[in-house]
């Protein structure tokens, strides 16, 4: 199944009408799209039924992340998987000079990240390993994401330390945003601002800008 191009077409509109979005970046991003689909057909980098969306369900919805941060020039994706949203990120980071650590500790993904990156000559480095080895040897980035991942309070604790340090956390949460909220408070205790998302009236960024 290749991505549908009503689908494309809309989100193209979308990321340089309202996101500005550059020509440069969305070359970039559509190499991926394109890098991803292929891969697709021997590595599950995204569920199968999202392909054909795989513009507004997907890239779309990551690339809104960077509306949040403007300023933020380093990043940290977390279970980056197929490289949602942090190849979403690097495709537009690599026009302001930006940079982004993507950690994935399956193999087959970790490979695709790397294609990636190479490919595109992306400002992004992968690392093939768990979170909790990886995060002790990376400096403190800006802002800290993670998408499709774990439970609310799950990925409080994996980047806790980064969290108690000043960096801020982004994650876009689906319909169930209120109820890890509630239990990732039963916890921790944490400042969080709620934005609303671009591609869900349902779905929410939660950021987190403080924890104790």
């Amino acid at each position: 199944m290749l991505p549908d191009r009503d689908s494309q077409t809309y989100a193209e509109a979308v990321l340089t009408g309202e996101f500005g979005v550059s020509r440069e970046t969305l070359e970039r991003l559509r190499a991926y799209s394109e890098l991803l689909a292929h891969w697709q057909k021997t590595t599950n980098l995204v569920a199968p039924s999202t392909l054909a969306n795989l513009w507004t369900r997907h890239i779309l919805d990551s690339a809104q992340l960077l509306l949040l941060a403007p300023q933020a020039r380093t990043w940290l994706d977390l279970g980056s998987g197929g490289g949602l949203p942090g190849l979403v990120l690097a495709c537009q980071l690599a026009e302001s000079g930006g940079s982004i650590d993507l950690v994935e500790s399956n193999s087959k993904k970790a490979a695709f990240l790397r294609h990636v990156v190479v490919t595109l000559q992306l400002p992004a480095r992968v690392h093939a390993e768990r979170i909790e080895t990886a995060l002790p040897r990376l400096a403190k980035p800006d802002v800290v994401t993670a998408r499709a991942l774990a439970p609310l309070s799950d990925l409080i604790d994996f980047s806790k330390q980064l969290l108690k340090s000043g960096t801020t956390g982004l994650f876009p949460k689906g319909r169930d945003h209120a109820a890890e909220l509630t239990e990732a408070g039963q916890h921790w205790h944490f400042s969080y601002r709620l934005h609303a998302s671009r591609t869900d009236p349902g779905a929410r960024i939660i950021e987190i800008t403080a924890l104790s």
